[in-house]
């Protein structure tokens, strides 16, 4: 199964990304089908530079978006819908949250 996704780029502190097609099981690393475009979220304002055709064509013959390219493509317009929830949150995690929200507010 093939996915988009975004492979890290740059130096330390300093990523950008590029959005690539490769097998799920492969690490992004590892090697690419193709390469889509680049995201740089360090610049003022973020840099996205995008094959929109490309991305089109692979969503087409069932390659599968991960949630934040998702979330990214979505955000540019090439993509509609929801966008998807895309850093998980443990349970106790959850649970912490939940406490904390349902303990009343201490009095000033």
């Amino acid at each position: 199964m093939l996915i988009l996704r975004l492979q890290r780029l740059g130096k330390s502190k300093h990523p950008s990304y590029r959005l690539i097609v490769s097998e799920k099981r492969k690490d992004p690393q590892a090697g690419h089908v193709e390469i889509l475009g680049t995201y740089n979220p360090s610049l003022v304002p973020k840099v996205v530079n995008l094959k929109s055709d490309r991305i089109k064509y692979w969503l087409s013959v069932g390659a599968q978006a991960s949630a934040t390219v998702n979330n990214l493509l979505i955000g540019q317009g090439i993509m509609t819908g929801k966008k998807q929830k895309s850093v998980a949150i443990s349970h106790k995690r959850q649970e912490k949250l939940a406490k904390k929200k349902a303990a009343p507010a201490p009095a000033a």
